[in-house]
């Protein structure tokens, strides 16, 4: 895809998370929309070596969303990637469908673990990683991360695992959008600075706009090309809510479905927004 057809996919995904928790009446949007960017960059901009119609190569790179409440992101890029009908977003949340309110890797082809439980994605990617070096595959394994969710204990635990051990196939991308349900991360439980703590635990770091397709792919391509025996940490900065105006920077939109009236607006400013890119 060139980059005029992935931003064309991330308003797209963009459109269908709001239609999937609006018709659910329940779920993530401003969480799901500040990833959007980063999800698309990854499994629709040439960055992983996976593929729909080879969804179990053992050599495949693996992605755990570890912020399992964003899972409508990730049913919308699964989509887009082919891994499912677009058309199935619209049964998220409801009662025998495959796309749960977290990711359940017993139901849907493309995720590789049930995560909800925040803290748990990185340690899931590290024993991936550690799992597949020991089987002699040089896969890589990303995971995506809240700055919020840098709160939890587990996050260093698993982040002093995974340099002690080398893991250099290991790249983690938290969504920096400062917030979280309960507000600023900075008010609730400042994780700052995530970029100097996770140097200090002996990882190589970088931060990027977290909303720019194009600087986005070069960073997580130069993140899975780089082996130097150290795990790799990508802060993408974001906007909560991102490409609907009135969810964006808001926590009370963490959590919560739109009403019929701030649906129809928030799809007719993605829609409005297309448009004026000239995204056919």
């Amino acid at each position: 895809m060139d980059i005029q057809d992935l931003e064309l996919a991330a308003s797209e995904m963009r459109e269908d998370i709001i239609s999937m928790i609006a018709k659910a009446g329940s779920g993530h949007p401003g969480g799901s929309l500040s990833a959007t960017d980063i999800l698309c960059a990854l499994y629709l901009g040439g960055v992983m070596d996976i593929s729909a119609a080879d969804a179990q190569s053992p050599t495949r790179d693996r992605f755990i969303l570890s912020k399992g409440h964003a899972a409508p992101a990730l049913y919308a890029v699964l989509a887009q990637a082919g891994f499912l009908p677009r058309e199935e977003l619209l049964s998220l949340r409801q009662i025998g469908s495959r796309l749960q309110g977290h990711p359940d890797m017993r139901l849907l082809p493309g995720v590789e673990a049930s995560t909800g439980s925040l803290g748990q994605g990185l340690s899931i990617a590290c024993g991936i990683a550690l799992g597949l070096r020991l089987d002699g595959i040089s896969s890589t394994v990303f995971t995506l991360m809240g700055d919020g969710e840098c709160q939890e204990g587990q996050v260093w635990e698993a982040a002093m695992f995974a340099a002690h051990q080398g893991l250099d196939s290991v790249v983690a991308i938290v969504d920096h959008n400062g917030l979280q349900i309960d507000g600023k991360i900075q008010d609730v439980c400042s994780p700052e600075s995530i970029t100097e703590k996770f140097q200090a635990f002996g990882w190589s770091t970088s931060e990027v706009d977290g909303h720019s397709i194009p600087l986005l792919i070069e960073a997580l391509k130069a993140a899975k090309e780089e082996h130097a025996g150290r795990p790799k940490l990508i802060v993408a900065n974001t906007v909560k809510g991102k490409g609907v105006s009135f969810m964006e920077d808001q926590a009370g939109w963490h959590g919560k479905a739109p009403n019929p009236d701030e649906t129809k607006v928030a799809l007719d400013e993605i829609r409005v927004q297309r448009a004026e890119r000239g995204l056919a």
